[in-house]
């Protein structure tokens, strides 16, 4: 059975990090700790994982924003374990995030997603996302 739960610095052990980083991962080769635990106490971020037993399996992080037009919520990070994909992990742990986006009275919720990750894509759009025209423009900060 999967539960989702946000992990806090109530509920953060040495095991569930190191567990955490370890899937972070399968996702991104430059996972930091500090970046993982900033982001825990963060109070403008939500950190959900799906849990299976004491195993952490999938992840996700619902990031928000009060802007002078609305609250904006973006979601960021979704992974799940390569031996659980499949299994509808990554549409709880979004459903979740959309609900608590929903709590806050988000006015958009975004995501972006590299296009070949196309199960990742296709999921989406099932979900309910609609694909957007828009320039996205970044600012990389070279000194770091």
């Amino acid at each position: 059975m999967i539960r989702i739960v946000e992990l806090t610095d109530n509920n953060l052990t040495i095991d569930l990090l190191d567990q955490l980083l370890n899937l972070l991962k399968q996702l991104s080769t430059s996972v930091e700790e500090a970046s993982v635990t900033n982001a825990i106490k963060s109070d403008h971020s939500c950190i959900l994982v799906a849990m299976e037993g004491d195993v952490l399996v999938g992840t996700t992080t619902m990031g928000f924003l009060y802007c002078v037009t609305g609250v904006r919520v973006h979601i960021e990070d979704v992974v799940v374990d390569a031996t659980y994909r499949g299994k509808g992990i990554a549409s709880c742990l979004i459903t979740q995030a959309i609900d608590r986006a929903k709590m806050i009275k988000a006015k958009s919720i975004d995501l972006t997603s590299r296009p070949e990750r196309e199960a990742a894509n296709r999921l989406y759009g099932k979900l309910g996302f609609v694909k957007r025209e828009t320039n996205v423009y970044r600012y990389t900060n070279q000194s770091q």
